[in-house]
């Protein structure tokens, strides 16, 4: 009889490490939100500062993405996470500082920007990897679980938390408060006693080598090479419609923030439920074709946020943001699980790594992007080519084998032959 491992809700360093990471992954929501808003609040921004804005926060993906994840494993992973989360909150602390001083410049924010988002690339590989170095090795699925859980709930929280803080305090002050959040991640963190070794030097293979083996695995596979070409369109005309959003909805519908609040609270709601309904879902339309079904969806939603210039604002972009971010959720379930049930064990990291590196490394590009059209035709007509790009990003998953799968392939199909669906329907 196989005994159970033991509960991870004894085990100490686990919780600091637990706590740590869902206080983090709070502020990081906290901060993709809290400093558009303060750009376009409190200095005027215009649509091309905010597209490099945006990309600034998310440059990091594609320049560091690939090689985080083996310059992590060569360093202490608690020091590189203590350093990430007390980098964010000095840099993020410079601000509401600067506003009192009022030397507040958007340069600087640019700064503060591109320092966040490399510090926060760097303490999501370092955490997932510190795991294995705490806790036994029956413990590290349970212990996934849990950190992905309060990732999950971040994520789809996350902008909700900040639309009702935003309703009770100004854009400066919440930037501190989410200063803060990182000092209390850190606290966390520091207080975590088993010792943290470095890797053997002999174990390391060439960089560019294990880059390459994750990256072949990603493009050479049908199926995920669809997923993948989806999800990068999407987060690239995506960010289009988050670079210009809060600009629309502030300065050309005339909102306030509190309503805009209101507005991301709602897709808040909208991921949790997609969070819950997900595998549901899934049973019900079959898993392969909850993908393709789901990011139609998504562009049917989209198309809310520029009909919302036509009349009843709050309505509509509350729906379309409900709408969008429960698909969104739905096809991020099903096609991560589909991933890590496909993907050798071995290869794991370094797919993820290949994954987040070219479905991410689309948003800075995206940024700059929404910020060129924005300035050269016009906020609105650049979220109508948004929603046409989200339209043009499910085609790769609609016109495919996908549509007609119920379940979709494990990872004895990967590794012993070309994918096939068990069950097919049509």
């Amino acid at each position: 009889m196989t005994t159970p491992p033991a509960s991870l809700w004894r085990h100490r360093d686990f919780r600091q490490l637990w706590a740590a990471e869902t206080v983090s992954q709070v502020g990081t929501q906290i901060t993709q939100l809290a400093l558009p808003v303060l750009a376009v609040t409190f200095l005027a921004a215009s649509p091309l500062e905010m597209g490099v804005l945006t990309a600034l926060e998310t440059a990091a993906f594609l320049l560091v993405g690939l090689p985080a994840g083996a310059w992590v494993d060569r360093w202490r992973r608690k020091r590189v996470l203590v350093t990430g989360d007390l980098v964010r909150a000095v840099a993020l602390a410079s601000l509401p500082l600067a506003y009192l001083l009022d030397a507040l410049t958007l340069g600087q924010l640019f700064v503060v920007a591109a320092v966040t988002g490399t510090a926060t690339v760097f303490f999501d590989v370092a955490y997932q990897s510190y795991l294995p170095a705490l806790v036994a090795r029956d413990q590290i699925v349970d212990g996934n679980g849990k950190l992905e859980a309060s990732r999950s709930v971040a994520y789809v929280a996350g902008p909700g938390v900040t639309g009702v803080l935003l309703r009770v305090v100004s854009a400066p002050l919440l930037v501190l408060v989410d200063a803060l959040s990182f000092v209390v991640s850190a606290f966390f963190v520091s207080r975590i006693r088993t010792p943290d070794v470095v890797p053997d030097r002999a174990t390391r293979r060439p960089l560019r080598e294990e880059i390459a083996e994750g990256l072949r695995f990603v493009v050479g596979h049908p199926l995920l090479r669809r997923i993948v070409a989806c999800t990068g369109l999407g987060n690239l005309f995506g960010t289009i419609t988050t670079t210009l959003l809060v600009l629309f909805a502030l300065r050309e519908l005339g909102l306030s923030a509190s309503v805009l609040g209101l507005v991301f609270s709602a897709g808040s709601v909208g991921g949790i439920v997609g969070a819950v309904t997900a595998a549901r879902f899934a049973r019900w339309v079959g898993e392969g074709r909850a993908i393709p079904v789901s990011a139609v969806v998504w562009a049917v939603f989209a198309v809310c946020t520029p009909l919302a210039a036509l009349g009843a604002p709050e309505v509509l972009l509350a729906v379309g943001t409900f709408g969008a971010s429960w698909a969104v959720v739905v096809y991020n379930v099903t096609q991560v699980s589909f991933r890590q049930r496909l993907c050798p064990p071995a290869l794991l990291g370094r797919m993820n790594a290949s994954v987040r590196f070219i479905v991410y490394g689309t948003m800075p590009l995206g940024g700059l992007l929404g910020g060129v059209l924005g300035t050269a035709i016009g906020i609105v007509p650049t979220l109508w080519v948004a929603v046409a790009g989200t339209v043009l990003a499910a085609l790769p998953v609609l016109l495919s084998p996908l549509l007609h799968m119920r379940d979709l392939p494990d990872e004895l199909d990967a590794t012993t032959g070309p994918p096939v669906a068990r069950q097919v329907d049509g």
